[in-house]
């Protein structure tokens, strides 16, 4: 191929306006190519081997099944683990999306700017590489965009409100979306630019990366076929080569946990949450045995034991949720048996919802967060409805109705959340709460969370956590929780000891866990 007729002196690429001369051979080829993407990415596909360098690109069935997926659905979202070639799979599906479809404007947009121009640069290598009969001519090539002479295009930019503002997209590229910050609000003003054409396609990719996000939720209307979206799951054992000794080895170098976030595909466990990773994999959401305006019954009262009524109010504008648990605290582990949640329900209206369902639970005993709206609940079911199996922490003092949420209730409340959680010492069997167990996260020196999810159901947790620790639980109960999570501890790490060389002085070592920066302790203290 002469200069003149190359893309700025680049050899492998060329230019706009330059005429081809066509064979039978080379007509009957770009037909071939033209119609069937997976023998067009192995015959002129090349990528970049590790060991190896430049390599013809041989697809894996799966990638040959994903490419169909591609082809057979204008929504697909597709959740891979790691190292699995989604992505290099994409650039070329891609490139030959662009080479053969005139007119069409396709978008890659990745969590970074950097990792968009990088998948850009894949598809600019796959060009390079692709018989000059194949390529339409290329008018611009740059870092950000490709324009072509059959007037495509593909462009590439981070994942923001503006990105694709203003454009017409025919093909939506998203690539690890699940680790996009503010997904939510970036996907609500993106997805008016992408359903303005009846034909236009979005694929999105990505790793696990927690419970709740933007991507999560896409996927799971997807399985559960709630959406336009058609799901496509690549698992670590459908890449050759990758078996169970390799699972074993993958495993001994790394941990359990890790592997089950890198390549297992498993939504819980990922992200800087209170709750462990094996903690939040070994819960299972259980389906109500009964549901009345925004109540989840998961058992009904039982004669002879004791509840306890943990509340979190909302002002009731439809936005954070007024929410209850209800906690039987006559069984071991305390066990989780119905939950309320509404987002609608005014604080002088939920007193009625709360003492109706108190009594229902044989008088249940009422913690109510009194924090600003909360006070007006506390007080409503305190002194206007006179239930009086409301906790009070003061008789003298006034406004006492309740537990004011401060910063050392919530710190104790969540250290020892932790603990009850991942010690076994109490059963959640509610969706929502466990969703919320997987989102509540660290920020700062708290945990509230994760960007676009609620902790309204986990507040309630939060409180009855703290609650248990006290004195006046004790009393109530005759258990003293914090003494037996300390008596738990102690065993385990006297389990995990060999008993040779060991001499007992008579001291015994305070043992604390981090929260927040903080140290707190699990040896009974005086909360008031």
């Amino acid at each position: 191929m002469m200069e003149k007729e190359t893309y700025l002196g680049n050899a492998q690429v060329k230019r706009d306006g330059v005429e081809q001369g066509w064979t039978p051979e080379d007509i009957e080829e770009y037909k071939k190519c033209m119609v069937d993407p997976v023998y067009f990415a192995e015959k002129y596909g090349k990528v970049i081997s590790l060991d190896e360098g430049l390599v013809p690109f041989v697809l894996y069935p799966y990638q040959k099944e994903m490419f169909k997926h591609f082809e057979d659905n204008r929504f697909s979202i597709v959740l891979a683990c790691r190292q699995s070639g989604k992505s290099i799979s994409s650039c070329m599906y891609i490139l030959w999306y662009a080479l053969f479809h005139p007119t069409k404007t396709i978008a890659v947009l990745a969590n970074k700017g950097a990792t968009a121009r990088e998948m850009l640069a894949r598809i600019t290598l796959a060009l390079e590489n692709i018989p000059f009969f194949l390529q339409p001519g290329t008018r611009a090539l740059n870092k950000g965009s490709i324009e072509f002479s059959n007037n495509s295009r593909i462009i590439a930019a981070a994942t923001s409100g503006s990105s694709i503002r203003g454009l017409s997209i025919n093909l939506l590229f998203l690539d690890e979306f699940a680790f996009v910050e503010d997904a939510a609000t970036f996907y609500t003003s993106t997805y008016p630019v992408v359903t303005a054409g009846k034909k236009t396609k979005v694929i999105i990719t990505s790793t696990a990366n927690g419970v709740g996000n933007q991507f999560h939720k896409i996927y799971e209307s997807a399985v559960q076929g709630t959406s336009e979206y058609k799901p496509f799951r690549v698992d670590w054992w459908d890449v050759p080569g990758r078996d169970k000794e390799w699972k074993k080895q993958t495993i001994s170098n790394t941990s359990e946990l890790q592997f089950q976030q890198e390549y297992g595909n498993t939504f819980f466990g990922t992200g800087n949450t209170l709750i462990s990773g094996d903690a939040l994999l070994n819960m299972k959401a259980s389906m109500p045995i009964g549901t009345e305006d925004n109540i989840n019954i998961y058992e009904y009262p039982k004669q002879g034991h004791d509840y306890i009524i943990a509340v979190d109010v909302s002002k009731g504008r439809n936005l954070d949720y007024s929410t209850f648990n209800v906690i039987d605290i006559s069984t071991r582990p305390f066990k989780q048996v119905c939950t309320y949640r509404s987002n609608k329900i005014s604080p002088i209206l939920f007193p009625n919802i709360i003492h109706k369902w108190a009594l229902k639970y044989n008088n249940a005993y009422v913690l109510v967060e009194s924090n600003d709206a909360g006070s007006v609940v506390a007080n409503g079911l305190y002194y206007d409805i006179e239930y009086e199996n409301v906790h009070v922490e003061s008789m003298v003092k006034a406004n006492s109705v309740g537990i004011t949420m401060n910063r050392k209730v919530k710190r104790i409340g969540c250290s020892n959340l932790k603990d009850l959680i991942e010690e076994n010492r109490i059963h959640l069997v509610d969706a929502n709460t466990i969703a919320e167990c997987s989102t509540f996260e660290a920020k700062r020196d708290s945990y509230e969370a994760s960007d676009g999810n609620h902790d309204d159901l986990i507040m309630n947790l939060v409180l009855f956590a703290f609650y248990v620790g006290t004195d006046f639980f004790a009393e109530l109960t005759d258990v003293k929780i914090k003494e037996m999570l300390y008596q738990q501890r102690i065993k385990e790490i006297e389990d995990d000891i060999t008993p040779v060389g060991i001499f007992d002085d008579g001291a015994e070592e305070e043992k604390g866990e981090a929260i927040g920066g903080d140290v707190w302790y699990s040896q009974p203290t005086e909360m008031f």
